[in-house]
Formats: C-alpha cells, sequence, structure tokens
C-alpha cells in the first residue's frame, strides 16, 4: 500500500506540472503559473527516485497510476464525470500496475 501511496502521489505532482502550463497556454492563465508547475515535475522527478524498484519496472508501472490519477482529476477538476469505459480503463491500468509491481521475482 506504501507503494501505492507513493505513485498517488508521483501521479498527482507530475498533473500537476503539466496541468498549470496547459492553463497558461490554453486558459491565458498567468504566466506565472510556470513557476509552481516547474516546481511540481522537479517534485515529481524526485518522487519518483523513491522508488524501490528498478526504473524502467517503476516507469511501466506508473503509467498505470497515472491513468487512474488522470481520471479522477477529469472529474474532480474539469468537473467531468468518468463513464463506464474510463472507470473499466483505468481499473484494467491498475490491475497492470499491480502486476508489474507485485508479482514474484527471481532476481
Amino acid at each position: 500500500m506504501k507503494i501505492f501511496g507513493l505513485f498517488l502521489i508521483t501521479a498527482l505532482a507530475e498533473i500537476i506540472g503539466c496541468y498549470l502550463p496547459y492553463l497558461w497556454l490554453r486558459e491565458g492563465k498567468s504566466v506565472w503559473l510556470l513557476v509552481p508547475a516547474a516546481l511540481s515535475l522537479a517534485i515529481f522527478a524526485w518522487l519518483l527516485s523513491l522508488h524501490p524498484a528498478a526504473a524502467g519496472r517503476v516507469y511501466a508501472a506508473y503509467g498505470g497510476v497515472y491513468i487512474f490519477m488522470a481520471i479522477l482529476w477529469l472529474w474532480a477538476v474539469d468537473g467531468i464525470r468518468p463513464t463506464t469505459w474510463d472507470l473499466v480503463g483505468s481499473g484494467v491500468a491498475l490491475v497492470g500496475m499491480a502486476i508489474i509491481m507485485f508479482a514474484p521475482r527471481s532476481v
């Protein structure tokens, strides 16, 4: 559960770091949003380094959690209720993450 929580925080840092420039570029918000965006992306990179598995495995598994968090963001921030297919897809992605991260390893 600790690893999953770390993935959630990592995904949130990346989404915030990408969403703030989006607000500047697409919605005409202040250019100053780039400052917290850069900080958020730096935190994202640092958080990735805290994961205990090999980098390639972490990046692969992280993708599943990112999909889940992006769907939550769609609902919480954009105000768009996820469809059944959004939820099924993010569930499949989370299952993939769990297989990658928690499968027994011989090495």
